[in-house]
């Protein structure tokens, strides 16, 4: 096992998870900071006052990027050898430009 193989994996997963998490609202847990509480999944507003899915979607992205690092150490060295390296610069600022382009608005107005 190599765990320096893992960290581009995860880097370039967690990227790809966050865009997805965002965009479909997957969040493993809410927070009303108004209330002080935390809710399992993506709570409703409660008291007039939206939820912050941020760390969920945070926690979300962590959690299923890392189990994918951890697969990718049980893939044997000479399957990912033909996988390009590259892709552990593209995905993340693929991912980025796409968030940027999701909330434009907030920058026009």
């Amino acid at each position: 096992m190599n765990w320096t193989r893992a960290i581009p994996v995860f880097s370039a997963t967690f990227a790809v998870i966050y865009v997805t998490t965002i965009t479909y609202n997957l969040a493993l847990f809410s927070y009303h900071p108004s209330l002080n509480r935390f809710e399992f999944l993506v709570g409703s507003p409660q008291s007039g006052v939206t939820p912050m899915y941020w760390y969920g979607w945070l926690t979300t992205s962590a959690l299923a990027a890392l189990l994918v690092a951890a697969i990718s150490l049980t893939i044997p060295s000479r399957w990912t050898a033909r996988v390009w390296s590259g892709l552990t610069w593209v995905l993340p600022i693929a991912s980025m430009l796409y968030i940027t382009y999701v909330i434009r608005d907030y920058f026009l107005h």
